[in-house]
């Protein structure tokens, strides 16, 4: 993958922190400069540690497993819902769902129930029901839809999560945290890095910084997902050639058996 080029997070507003009285300290080695009482983000620090982020993103998405992102302000989630949807990941933008990592089985079994909900209109059940209970069935289903739709195909715990600001998702990272998921995010200079396994220093309050990282970071894991898949193929074609040769054989032996 090309390396980003550090005029692109200049000209997207990468750099720009928050205001210096609200800065973390930890966040110091990556602080380039304070201007007009605002810190300023270290770009060539950026660009190295998103290239850290997205070569490890790439890597367990090529083993198969799911990255998903969080990001619940409205500067972020459009653009987080449209990027992972792009890249077929998912995604909460809506309230983190208490539990939804820690206490996955009970996450997975409301998302059965949203199926079942489908099976239902499908099948003609939902037809059997009382105006009324259609009305609840609908409600419960649109509620499902709202807070877990974008999960609907996560059958098991993800791979990594990557966060648009660790502060405004305190409790996915803790969740994180606690079953030692990788966290990848983007981490302004009010947040702390310490509390993330890959930190990539960026502005994340500005709709057009955040674009061009998730570009980035998508853009790594469509390629990922892209040598994923040829590796299967190839893995698939190996193994079909490999019988060939038994089935020729197989067949020299029928003919033996036939003439004696």
């Amino acid at each position: 993958m090309a390396k980003t080029d550090v005029k692109e997070l200049l000209d997207a507003g990468v750099h720009f922190g928050h205001l210096t009285r609200k800065w973390n300290p930890n966040m110091a080695p990556y602080i380039y400069m304070e201007r007009d009482g605002i810190h300023i983000i270290n770009l060539y620090k950026t660009a190295a540690k998103l290239e850290e982020a997205v070569n490890a993103l790439k890597k367990i998405v090529i083993s198969g497993r799911k990255i998903l992102f969080v990001a619940t302000k409205k500067q972020a989630k459009d653009i987080v819902a449209e990027k992972a949807k792009s890249v077929d990941m998912p995604y909460i933008t809506e309230r983190w769902p208490g539990g939804m990592l820690t206490n996955f089985v009970t996450i997975r079994k409301a998302v059965k129930k949203m199926v079942a909900i489908d099976r239902m209109k499908q099948d003609g059940t939902f037809e059997t029901l009382s105006k009324k209970e259609k009305l609840q069935v609908d409600r419960l289903r649109g509620k499902l839809e709202k807070n877990l739709g974008s999960i609907s195909d996560m059958s098991r715990l993800p791979g990594a999560i990557f966060v648009v600001d660790t502060l405004n998702e305190k409790i996915s990272v803790q969740e994180a945290q606690k079953l030692k998921i990788p966290i990848f995010a983007m981490v302004d200079t009010n947040s702390d890095p310490g509390e993330v396994d890959f930190i990539i220093p960026s502005n994340d309050d500005a709709s057009k910084s955040i674009e061009k990282i998730l570009s980035v970071v998508c853009k790594a894991i469509q390629e990922g997902l892209d040598e994923r898949k040829q590796e299967k193929e190839a893995a698939s074609e190996g193994s079909s050639e490999s019988t060939e040769p038994e089935k020729t054989k197989s067949k020299k032996i029928d003919a033996k058996s036939s003439k004696k």
